[in-house]
C-alpha cells in the first residue's frame, strides 16, 4: 500500500496520537505510515480499543495528531486551522456512521437534500436520483422512525454521496444491522463506490466487509500491520 506512483488520496507519515492521563501520556496510535491511491478501498480493522476510530478521525481531520502528518487529497492537514479543515471536508469528504445520524424531523429526501442546500447547490433532483440509486424510490417521504435500520443506512449513504465526495469515510457502517441487512449494505456500498469513483476508508469488525477492500490495515495496540 505504500508504493503508489500517482498522487495519493491519502498520504500518512509516522502518524501518532497520545492523550494526557493522570500518570503521564497514553499512547493511542504510533508510527502509522501508508499511502492510498484515488479510488482504492481500505479497511481498518483491529480489536476494540486498538485505535481504529481515532485513526479515522485523524485521517478526516476531525482530530489533530500528536506526531506525524496526514495529507488528504494533496493538502497537509497540519497547515489548516479547524475552519479550513471543515471546509475541506464539506467540499470533498463524505461520512457514514454506525448510528446513521439522520435528522428525525426531516424525511429521507430532506435529509439527503440538506448538505446540498447548505452548499447553495441544486438539491432535490440530485437527492431523488441518489435515493433511487440506493433503492428508496418509494420511501423518500418517510421519516427516519418509519424506516428500518437498513433503510436508514441507505439514506445515510445517499446523503454522504450528495456532494460527490472524493473520499468516503465509514465508521462501522454495518455495526447496527443484522447479518442479512449488513450484507445488502456491503454490496450497495461497493457498488456505489465503484460507480462514483470515490476513495473508501472504513472501520469495521465485519470480516466480510474488510475482505472486499483492496487494502487492509490492522491495528494492534496502536501499531499498524499492513496486508
Amino acid at each position: 500500500m505504500s508504493k503508489i506512483d500517482e498522487s495519493p488520496a491519502l498520504l500518512v507519515r509516522n502518524l501518532g496520537k497520545q492523550v494526557p492521563v493522570s500518570d503521564g501520556q497514553l499512547m493511542i496510535l504510533q508510527s502509522v505510515d501508508f499511502a492510498l491511491a484515488a479510488g482504492q478501498t481500505l479497511a481498518i480493522v483491529g480489536a476494540s480499543g486498538s485505535g481504529k476510530s481515532t485513526l479515522l478521525g485523524l485521517l478526516a481531520g476531525l482530530d489533530v495528531p500528536s506526531a506525524g502528518s496526514v495529507e488528504l487529497l494533496g493538502t497537509d492537514l497540519a497547515g489548516l486551522d479547524e475552519d479550513a479543515r471543515a471546509r475541506l471536508r464539506a467540499g470533498a469528504v463524505g461520512f457514514v456512521f454506525q448510528a446513521f445520524h439522520l435528522l428525525p424531523a426531516l424525511n429521507a429526501l430532506e435529509n439527503v437534500m440538506l448538505p446540498l442546500e447548505l452548499a447553495g447547490l441544486e438539491a432535490e433532483q440530485r437527492a431523488r436520483a441518489l435515493l433511487d440509486e440506493v433503492g428508496l424510490h418509494d420511501r423518500m417521504r418517510h421519516y427516519p422512525k418509519q424506516l428500518s435500520g437498513g433503510e436508514q443506512q441507505r439514506v445515510a449513504l445517499a446523503r454522504a454521496l450528495a456532494r460527490a465526495p472524493k473520499v468516503l469515510f465509514a465508521d462501522e457502517p454495518t455495526g447496527n444491522l443484522d447479518h442479512a441487512t449488513g450484507g445488502q449494505i456491503i454490496e450497495l456500498l461497493f457498488a456505489l463506490n465503484a460507480k462514483h469513483g470515490t476513495t473508501l476508508v472504513l472501520v469495521t469488525h465485519a470480516s466480510a466487509l474488510a475482505a472486499r477492500c483492496s487494502h487492509r490495515l490492522t491495528l494492534d495496540h496502536g501499531r499498524a500491520v499492513y496486508l
